[in-house]
């Protein structure tokens, strides 16, 4: 679960980036961006240039595309995601339904959900993963061993 919810927000910040760039005909106004045309430019006042910006590399895309990377590495390292990550961007989703209802929040609301199911079902690091490089976190710290496993109160 938490594996396919990094790979969905990886492909849809990478699907939204590309397709503004592309489709949405973003790119066309690169030469204004790196130029400095938009240096003095006010927001409540955008030109199509600057919108054209926020609309793909300046967008939630990018950044989004980090986080479902962030996502992967930590499950590959047998480390579950914290709920921080999902429950703001599963409200942002939310929020995108409510305002625009035709684009598809669903898949990042999707995403979230898998997020926190998958770490509810798994709420401790794996132990003996082939990745897991560093001690045995179950606890919240190192050092202190983890009282609620079955093994610990023998």
């Amino acid at each position: 679960m938490i594996k396919c919810a990094g790979w969905l927000f990886v492909l849809f910040g990478a699907a939204h980036t590309l397709l503004a760039l592309t489709m949405e005909g973003a790119a066309r106004h690169a030469g204004e961006w790196f130029s400095g045309a938009l240096w003095g430019e006010d927001f409540s006042d955008m030109s199509p240039a600057n919108s054209a910006l926020w609309l793909s590399l300046e967008s939630f895309g990018p950044p989004l595309v980090v986080v479902g990377l962030v996502i992967l590495w930590l499950d590959q390292r047998g480390i579950t995601p914290p709920s921080f990550i999902a429950w703001p961007l599963g409200i942002l989703s939310v929020v995108d339904a409510v305002i625009l209802i035709t684009t598809p929040w669903p898949i990042l609301l999707l995403a979230n959900i898998l997020l926190l199911v998958g770490g509810r079902r798994d709420p401790h690091p794996r132990h003996g993963h082939p990745h897991h490089d560093g001690p045995s976190v179950t606890s919240g710290h190192a050092d202190v061993p983890d009282l609620t496993s079955p093994s610990s109160r023998a």
